[in-house]
């Protein structure tokens, strides 16, 4: 039983004797519940519950803060919904004696998850304290509905031990059970095969199941379903709503469900219902964002960039941007409620077969909510899938299709809000969500947008005013109109001879507002979106005058147009694309490289640097030499820097597995290891290689993206760094041919803007979600039908993020020890290094040479505290 309560009424008074005692005894209750050696949470005034802290700390912040009025129910320190209070001493020392009969603490654990799950069922009395639930033996005469019986099916089984005489719950010993199988990507068969064997071990009469479908039964009522939406084969409609009784579709006429080629009738499945030919499987929002308020592990996380960000002119959180702080003052009634959610929406399409020649694209559409910690905000565990676009295609522009339940719910959200129990402050309030902006690659930019990403005016930040050269020879668009950004007086606008052959008289292009871009696609509202080539409507860009293809569905939520930043720049693929492009075209590999004979035909035609025109003899084409071409020692010199080169472990791959020396090719690179070459590796290696102007120009790129990538920022250093790209892009456009500036790059000039308006990049690039799709290709165990493997396995995982979270006793995917742990920390002594360490591979033993022992002797005398004294 828990310890009387009576001390927290003298939080005023703390310097009493009782408040003292008080404090005493439920430091010791709340160590003795939760098993906890090292740290609990702080329940002081300061803290909330949100710190962790040791015996000492905690008693300190106590006297000090006192203890937080609001709290009479310890739930975070193991007290349970119908666990009496004791009001004599020597009753409650009784808690603090270990009793045999009593069940095991994790099935406190389990308790508190159920209290989480269904707080409709644990309601306050008039003093505001809690009151038991319902006795599951004496059920209402009242059929209850469908929340209560999943509640009552619950307590059942956390009641029913998992053999006669057990001490572990049946619904305890099958969580841990499946977490286990969850962190260790067991196969389903594997795990029915372990519960077969522990049925085995067991004392007859145990109520363990016997596979894995039977044990998901029990959790059935613990996690959260999808819906299915049937649609048409060319992605026209959802057959849902008032369509939902459709046979065919109302756009092109193609049938809903599958025939069979030989005989023509419809394909049926074993209950006798028809196939349909394409199946959206949608996770409703509205329950998903409910649980992450009541949950005790997580409502206090959905209030921390209200209440525990620094707010000191440092942006390190898309708190801290102007597209957050703008929403607030247009939106004032949505800002005054801290609790309303703040989404990002990423999307991006996976082959979901390993080894497969069959083109297949699912495209799954991810939710963030932007409300937490920093440490936590991109994480698997905070990501929420919302939907799953079938494939084996790409929706292309009919993307829009799929995406109308999400929109719907989000109006609703926005207008309506859901009534949602925050247990954090144990009150109900209506919660309200807003979608900030879309994280994509470039592809699936103008995929979400509706701006065509492709031809002459492929970058959608300056719209109409993109300027780009249609090359001769190489027959692409390159983007070299740089000068544009330079003051009008730089001496670079009349150097007609190191750029493109012409002055430059143009300025930088306005971005445009959102008001402005829904002026620009009013006129398409309405137009058919469908894969039917004989029905889709053709956009005619020359006669627009602009790249539009669509008026994206994002505009119908209300807000918007309102929004300072609706889509962003994935700078993982813009910093991959600029590194291809750099390295094919330094090493000169065949296929890859920028300088090659179409592009010295482009700068003949163009009457630019006569130098490096092609020179005919005979029948063969002589191409001069380059400054940024390396020669083939050079090329041995930069490969064997890279074979040699050892980096800390997690900075990168192992780049030099990627180098051939034999060659000369660097293969196999992947989008971080680009990230780690262009901003850490690539200015370095090519010291002294290069001429001193192509080695500036790469080296400002690569400070430009390192700063670029920073976790904090200030706007001072991004205005720096803003002016700066100007230049060096000027600068590579004098060094490299015009075939090397795709729209890649062009596209550095908009990032320190979207970076000012959106905040640091970590939450608004692509490296989170290309991981988690790595995880959702891992579910698929059916090839036949990968959306419902993918599905099945999402709800599966989810509920086991959730059930982790209460399950402090055992590993688990929040308390298990990072990779690179290396033990713990040391107090005392004199011992210089102060923590143990661990062995990577196999140990080496060898003596050391007196140069080294000399080393070593001067470090420990150096860094040694009880030698320092001594020192001058």
């Amino acid at each position: 039983m828990a310890p009387s309560k009576e001390w927290m009424n003298l939080v005023n008074d703390r310097l009493n004797e009782a408040y003292q005692i008080g404090v005493q005894k439920f430091l010791d209750y709340a160590l003795k519940k939760l098993g906890a050696k090292n740290k609990i949470r702080c329940p002081c005034t300061k803290c909330c519950n949100t710190d962790l802290g040791t015996r000492e700390s905690i008693e300190a912040h106590l006297m000090i803060h006192g203890i937080s009025e609001g709290y009479t129910f310890w739930y975070h320190h193991g007290e349970l919904s119908n666990e009496p209070q004791s009001e004599f001493e020597d009753e409650e020392n009784e808690i603090l004696q270990y009793d045999t009969s009593a069940p095991d603490d994790s099935d406190d654990e389990i308790q508190q998850f159920i209290n989480d799950l269904y707080p409709q069922f644990k309601g306050l009395d008039e003093n505001n304290e809690d009151v038991e639930f319902p006795n599951t033996q004496n059920l209402p005469e009242m059929e209850p509905n469908n929340g209560a019986k999943q509640f009552y099916k619950l307590i059942d089984d956390l009641e029913q031990p998992i053999y006669p005489g057990s001490l572990v719950s049946r619904l305890s010993a099958i969580l841990k059970l499946l977490h286990i199988k969850s962190l260790g990507h067991w196969s389903n068969k594997s795990f029915t095969m372990l519960l077969q064997l522990l049925k085995e071990f067991l004392p007859e009469g145990s109520f363990l199941p016997d596979s894995y479908y039977n044990a998901k039964k029990v959790l059935h009522d613990i996690g959260l379903s999808y819906e299915k939406y049937d649609s048409c084969v060319n992605d026209c409609m959802l057959y849902w709503k008032t369509d939902n009784g459709c046979d065919c579709c109302k756009v092109c006429g193609a049938s809903r469900w599958k025939k069979d080629y030989c005989s023509g009738e419809f394909k049926m499945k074993t209950n006798g219902k028809k196939i349909p030919v394409k199946t959206l499987r949608y996770f409703p929002l509205k329950p998903r964002l409910q649980r992450l308020f009541m949950s005790s592990k997580t409502a206090s996380s959905m209030r921390w960039h209200f209440d525990k960000r620094v707010d000191d002119g440092v942006i390190r959180h898309p708190a801290d941007s102007m597209a957050w702080k703008d929403f607030d003052k247009v939106h004032p009634n949505f800002a005054s409620e801290p609790r309303n959610v703040r989404l990002g929406l990423a999307s991006d399409g996976f082959q979901p077969f390993s080894n497969s020649r069959t083109p297949y694209s699912i495209w799954p559409v991810v939710l963030i909510p932007y409300n937490v910690e920093p440490w936590v905000c991109m994480k698997p565990s905070n990501f929420l899938l919302s939907m799953l676009i079938p494939g084996p295609d790409g929706p292309g522009d009919a993307i829009d299709t799929y995406l109308q339940p999400l929109i719907d719910e989000l109006k609703e959200l926005w207008e309506l809000g859901v009534e949602t129990f925050d247990v954090s402050t144990r009150q109900n309030f209506m919660m309200h969500a807003a979608l900030m902006w879309t994280i994509n690659d470039f592809p699936a930019y103008g995929i979400l947008s509706g701006w065509s990403t492709k031809g002459k005016l492929a970058c959608p930040c300056c719209n109409k005013n993109t300027f780009s050269t249609r090359l001769t020879n190489g027959g692409k668009q390159c983007y070299m109109g740089h000068r544009r950004y330079l003051p009008m007086n730089h001496k670079w606008r009349n150097n007609r001879v190191s750029f493109d052959g012409t002055r430059e008289r143009g300025v930088a292009p306005n971005l445009l507002s959102g008001v402005d871009v829904l002026k620009q696609v009013q006129d398409l509202e309405g137009i058919t979106l469908t894969k039917s080539r004989q029905l889709k409507t053709k956009i005619n860009h020359e006669n627009r005058g602009d790249n539009w293809n669509k008026k994206s569905i994002f505009f119908k939520l209300p807000y918007w147009s309102t929004l300072l930043l609706r889509h962003n720049l994935d700078v993982m693929h813009i910093e991959k694309n600029i590194c291809d492009n750099i390295l094919g075209t330094i090493m000169n590999v065949k296929g890859k490289t920028k300088d090659n004979l179409k592009s010295r035909l482009d700068l003949k035609s163009m009457g630019i640097r006569p130098e490096l025109h092609p020179i005919v003899q005979g029948d063969k084409v002589f191409l001069p030499p380059t400054s940024y071409v390396l020669s083939p020692k050079e090329k041995d010199a930069f490969l064997i820097f890279l074979k040699k080169l050892r980096v800390p472990d997690g900075f990168s791959s192992n780049i030099s597995q990627c180098v051939n020396l034999k060659d000369h090719k660097i293969i196999g690179l992947k989008s971080h290891d680009c990230h780690v070459l262009i901003q850490h590796i690539l200015p370095i290696a090519l010291r002294g290689i290069v001429p001193n102007d192509v080695c500036e120009a790469l080296t400002e790129l690569s400070l430009f993206f390192k700063i670029l990538s920073g976790k904090a920022l200030r706007v001072k250093e991004i205005e720096q760094i803003e002016s700066q790209i100007f230049v060096t892009l000027c600068k590579l456009e004098m060094i490299f041919p015009p075939s090397f500036f795709n729209v890649m790059e062009h596209l550095p000039i908009h990032l320190p803007n979207e970076v000012k308006v959106g905040g640091p990049i970590q939450y608004r690039w692509m490296y989170p979600m290309e991981r988690y799709l790595y995880n959702l290709k891992s579910f698929v165990r059916n090839k036949t039908h990968p959306e419902g493997s993918i599905a099945e396995g999402y709800i599966a995982s989810e509920c086991m993020m959730l059930c982790s979270r209460y399950l402090p006793s055992m590993e688990t995917k929040f308390n298990r020890l990072d990779r690179n742990y290396e033990g713990d920390v040391h107090n005392g002594g004199s011992l210089v290094f102060n923590q143990r360490g661990r062995l990577l591979g196999a140990g080496i033993t060898r003596d050391l040479e007196n140069n080294e022992w000399i080393e070593a002797h001067i470090y420990i005398l150096r860094n040694c505290s009880k030698v320092q004294p001594f020192i001058e």
